[in-house]
Parts: C-alpha cells; structure tokens; sequence
C-alpha cells in the first residue's frame, strides 16, 4: 500500500545520526543522500522494499511533527523492539507512553516501544507476537 514515509526535519545532520543509528537496529544501511530541485537536502533510507525519508522543509518553513501521527517500523522480536528504543534514547530520542514490553488486546500479543525522534516525530517499533 505505502510507497514510502516522509518526515521533516530541522536539522538534517542531527537527523541522520539519529536515524542511521536506530534504523540500524533494524538492518538499514547508509541512506541516498538527494538534493531536491529547491536546493533542500533529502536522506531516503531503503530496507526490505520499504522506504523512510527525511527532509528539510521545501516551503522553507519549519518541520513540525504531525500530532496524533506514528511511524511504525516492523521488528523480528521483542530484543530487537528494545534495542530499536534504547539506540534511540542514546542518540537524542525521547521515550513517551508506557515503558516498551508486552501489550495484550484486540490485536493480539505485541510487543512495543514508542519513542519520539530529535524534531518530535513519534515512532513505534512493534513485533507482533506469532
């Protein structure tokens, strides 16, 4: 269904360590680094067909995060759910919700983490338990 995720961000370099850390957890290597026609730099991270980006503003204004919003990247296990947010603490993110673990209820055993990145984008790492 989904081509692709974009977010904004304010600081491209500081996005990029936070993002080449904690999608690392994931198996994510190196992001394309693109330069748009505005001149606003793009980084596009590619793994197991999918596809996350960041970018400066185009419109020049501020990125914003977007409230009730959540990226959710797919874990192969709960370590991997916990390794996903600890690298994300270590590299300026900021836990929010419940502590990551075991959440039961209508769609089944998961377990989770939720985090928000350096401008505010709220991220969830989930391994849905088989």
């Amino acid at each position: 269904m989904f081509n692709h995720v974009m977010v904004g961000s304010n600081d491209i370099e500081r996005s990029k360590r936070f993002y080449d850390a904690v999608l690392g957890t994931l198996g994510a290597g190196e992001p394309m680094r693109n330069k748009a026609s505005s001149g606003h730099t793009r980084l596009f991270y590619r793994h197991d067909g999918s596809t996350f980006g960041i970018s400066e503003p185009i419109n020049g204004d501020a990125a914003t995060c977007a409230n009730g919003g959540t990226i959710a990247f797919k874990c192969n296990s709960a370590e991997q759910v916990q390794a996903f947010h600890d690298t994300a603490l270590a590299h300026g993110g900021q836990s929010c919700e419940d502590p990551p673990g075991l959440r039961e209820g209508g769609m089944g055993a998961l377990h989770l983490a939720y985090v928000r990145d350096p401008d505010g984008n709220k991220l969830c790492a989930i391994y849905r338990v088989k």
